[in-house]
């Protein structure tokens, strides 16, 4: 099974023969290019043409991210799976007002449902979260009166806000509290966490998105505007609570991360490179556990689940199967 691979530290990244090859101050390390699926830098790295020929060769996507935790851009080669025939149907779909509306709900729908999972199962395990559970599930009957989509968006974020309301009562340790969601910079630990795992998840979607026939630049709950990519977006919201929610709760009930792994920088907290390094930890560990798919009745991973979203809005764009989103069961 391929692997991503994460570079922190500072150095140079090459092609050397048919391996990736990252040097640095304390000699060289080689990655067999046919393991690696997508490449993440975070360190100070030096990359050249070659290497990105390489990349483009192997049809590898390399997601850069500042030492701020902000993802800043991903080298994309080019479509090697890009239909003609699949990218007109995705703006078809998204001039339609009706279909971009329909796919709208159903993503703001996967997320809330997912949200729910997470939230009843922390109930069932002694928390009191029994009247938040109840006031989503009342504002999750609005999803299908929604009529635009900033309408939609609003909603989504009200009902956002009270799931988020519910981690101080998950999060058992005094050092992690939440008051309200801030970004650019995160103004505490969770916000700081939360903000770091959705760049890596947006990164990862963005990568399974590439090995499909789907456009990543056309979204349908994320416009499709001056931002490059927004299909990401839109499929990352379903995943957010099942994958990267419950890698910050496990992280921090677990006493992994504590406030030695964070620090202030730019009027914000982000965490430091042994903070990132145990939450990409926690975070691959995530992606690639397993679990039984109720329909193809086989094991399958968290990562694998993204790729097969996009495919099931390939499906509806080229078949007009209907799109459920995914959602899980725990």
């Amino acid at each position: 099974m391929k692997k991503d691979l994460y570079v922190f530290n500072s150095g140079f990244l090459r092609r050397k023969d048919n391996t990736i090859m990252f040097e640095t101050d304390e000699g060289k390390k080689y990655f067999p290019v046919e393991e690696i699926e997508s490449v993440f830098i975070f360190g100070e790295v030096d990359i050249n043409k070659r290497f990105l020929e390489f990349m483009t060769e192997k049809n590898i996507c390399v997601h850069f991210f500042n030492r701020y935790e902000y993802y800043v851009g991903t080298y994309y080669p080019r479509e090697h799976y890009n239909s003609g025939i699949v990218i007109l149907k995705q703006v078809e779909f998204y001039n339609d007002y009706n279909k971009r509306m329909t796919i709208a709900r159903s993503i703001v729908e996967g997320a809330v449902l997912n949200m729910l999972v997470v939230l009843r199962y922390y109930n069932s395990r002694g928390n009191i979260l029994k009247d938040e559970i109840e006031t989503i599930e009342r504002m999750r009957h609005n999803i299908n009166s929604c009529d635009d989509v900033n309408t939609l968006m609003a909603l989504e974020g009200n009902i956002r806000e009270i799931y988020y309301r519910c981690f101080n009562k998950i999060l058992d340790d005094e050092n992690f509290t939440f008051v309200r969601r801030s970004k650019n910079p995160p103004l505490d630990r969770i916000n700081a966490l939360i903000s770091f795992g959705n760049s890596l998840l947006y990164a990862t979607t963005l990568g399974e998105i590439y090995q499909t026939q789907l456009d990543p630049r056309i979204g349908y709950l994320h416009s499709t505007n001056q931002r490059k990519f927004s299909l990401n977006l839109d499929i990352s919201e379903i995943f957010k609570p099942i994958i990267v929610d419950r890698v910050i709760f496990s992280l921090v009930n677990k006493k992994v991360l504590s406030e030695k792994h964070f620090e202030r920088e730019l009027n914000g907290i982000i965490l430091n490179d042994q903070g990132k390094k145990l939450f990409v930890s926690e975070y691959n560990q995530k992606l690639y556990s397993t679990i039984t798919h109720p329909k193809l009745n086989c094991q399958v991973s968290y990562k694998r689940l993204i790729r097969m979203e996009a495919y099931k809005l390939q499906k509806l764009f080229l078949e007009n199967i209907e799109y459920k989103p995914f959602v899980a069961r725990w």
